[in-house]
């Protein structure tokens, strides 16, 4: 599909679609590669990537890998060593230390050449190989062809600089500059990260909120703030449409309470609360009327306002017609929550779980990383 002159769009859905493509964008650079990744792991798809690296090193390409200290804790460093002897670059991201170890890179994106670039939730870890349905979790990613790769790979420029997280003091009394957008023509790119200012990807959604009619939402962890929560009631009580495709199993049981904890008032809202159930749901895609959202951020308390995130928002074009797809598809696998079911299935253990996992998701959590913050050296 094209959205303007020079700019082309690829929507992959799962690790099937996803890591063939990330693994042809490697092999076929003839100048840069940059991958930063959240959680990359020591199998047999890391080793399938990193020896794309090496080749790509031996044809003279320039190769940096940014993986994130404690989303690849169990991958040795010695890993490493083949891509460091063929010339590559790999640095940590905010190198383990308890009095920061909060703050995470979340981001997951490739760019090669600056020409093509694939952004969204993937990492490559065995979990995510498969179609997200008979095996593999259900991912979505995107992948792009001609001048929005440019700035995201100046964007990786700046987070492989900062790698050691040595940041000055005067960072903490404005807005870091983590927290931007980038505007294209049609696109947006939505960077956010830990320190002052709101996140660009919750005032971009709730400017679109504001006036939406139709609203379909699939992420894997869910908390958001009661502004975004009240938006979303909102969009019914104007007669609009809300619909949340949520996760039914789930790799972190905590995330799934704390969103079970809202479920409540969202259903009495009129809000559709459906779980994906073949498999565990990861994937981000945000659509409100024309704009459509993806990339590596959930709508959690964690991604909007402590980690590091991208996420790409475009304004109309053939690209809203195939997410609306592929959230049509992946609604045929879930399983619809209902007010009643939901009132009649709550024990007071479960509500007293739920509570307190709000709590420590949605306060302790996100206390914790401003205290980390405030604190970080010069």
């Amino acid at each position: 599909m094209r959205i303007e002159p020079g700019s082309s769009y690829q929507w992959l859905r799962a690790g099937d679609e996803m890591f063939p493509a990330m693994l042809s964008a490697i092999n076929a650079a003839s100048r840069s590669v940059c991958l930063e990744i959240y959680m990359f792991e020591e199998c047999a798809l890391g080793r399938d990537f990193r020896e794309a690296l090496v080749r790509a090193c031996g044809h003279g390409v320039r190769v940096r890998v940014l993986v994130d200290s404690i989303g690849s804790l169990l991958l040795p460093d010695y890993f490493w060593e083949p891509l460091r002897k063929a010339g590559g670059e790999v640095r940590w991201f905010n190198p383990i230390a308890l009095k920061r170890v909060t703050i995470r890179n979340h981001r997951k994106l490739l760019v090669c050449d600056e020409r093509t670039a694939l952004v969204g939730g993937f990492n490559i870890s065995p979990e995510y190989e498969g179609d997200g349905v008979n095996d593999g979790w259900w991912d979505v990613g995107l992948k792009i062809e001609g001048p929005l790769a440019a700035p995201l790979a100046a964007s990786f420029e700046d987070t492989f600089a900062r790698a050691d997280f040595r940041h000055r003091r005067i960072t903490r009394w404005r807005k870091f500059s983590a927290k931007q957008t980038v505007a294209l023509p049609s696109e947006q790119i939505l960077f956010s990260g830990p320190g002052r200012g709101q996140s660009p990807l919750k005032r971009a959604l709730r400017r679109d909120l504001a006036g939406a009619k139709d609203v379909r939402i699939m992420v894997a962890y869910f908390l958001p703030s009661w502004r975004l929560r009240r938006d979303l009631m909102s969009v019914v009580r104007r007669g609009g449409r809300v619909q949340l495709i949520l996760a039914g199993p789930s790799d972190v049981q905590l995330s799934k309470l704390a969103a079970q904890s809202l479920y409540r008032r969202l259903l009495r809202a009129g809000v559709e609360i459906c779980e994906y159930q073949p498999q565990i749901l990861h994937a981000k895609l945000f659509i409100v009327d024309d704009a459509v959202y993806t990339g590596s951020s959930n709508l959690d308390t964690r991604s909007l306002q402590i980690n590091y995130e991208l996420m790409l928002r475009f304004a109309g074009g053939d690209i809203g017609g195939e997410a609306r797809e592929i959230f049509a598809e992946t609604l045929q696998r879930c399983r619809r929550i209902t007010r009643e079911e939901w009132r009649r299935s709550r024990t007071l253990w479960q509500r007293m779980k739920q509570r307190w996992a709000y709590f420590l998701l949605g306060r302790i959590d996100p206390y914790v990383a401003r205290r980390q913050w405030r604190g970080l050296p010069k």
